[in-house]
């Protein structure tokens, strides 16, 4: 698979290697020739913005500046959430609208559950991890609320 835009069954967007990801979605896992954030950016771009674009969005919603959601699109609200530093080789990106639950691993790290009940477990702390479920959430919320006015 070459290039992959994001969509409502994507879960999570995990790094392979430096020039790889595996894209799991619902019904399976897919290795894509494309860093985490390039396939973020390209999903943005796909639906009518750009990674930067959104991410100056999100930073100005959320008065905010590192390890920002990202709203990839608004009509299906599609807020993905990154483990680390965007930037970072091993970042992961994370489906908020398919996550279930997460709960302490071992070792510190964070097992993560979504609606389709895969786990996946992530070396990111507990605490680390829920702020960032709590920072897209509420990026989620502000955007909701806007558009019903």
């Amino acid at each position: 698979m070459k290039e992959y835009e994001i969509n409502d069954e994507t879960l999570a967007i995990l790094p392979n290697d430096i020039w790889n990801s595996i894209v799991l979605e619902d019904d399976g896992n897919y290795e894509v020739s494309q860093k985490p954030l390039e396939i973020v950016d390209y999903s943005c771009k796909y639906f009518g913005s750009s990674y930067p674009g959104r991410k100056e969005g999100a930073k100005n919603i959320l008065n905010s500046g590192y390890k920002l959601p990202i709203l990839i699109e608004d009509a299906n609200n599609l807020i993905f959430f990154p483990t680390s530093s965007p930037a970072d080789d091993d970042c992961s990106w994370i489906s908020l609208k398919n996550l279930k639950k997460y709960t302490k691993g071992k070792d510190g790290n964070t097992i993560v559950e979504f609606k389709n009940n895969k786990k996946i477990t992530l070396n990111i702390s507990y605490n680390s991890f829920n702020n960032q479920v709590m920072r897209a959430s509420r990026l989620e919320s502000i955007i909701r609320n806007r558009k019903a006015r």
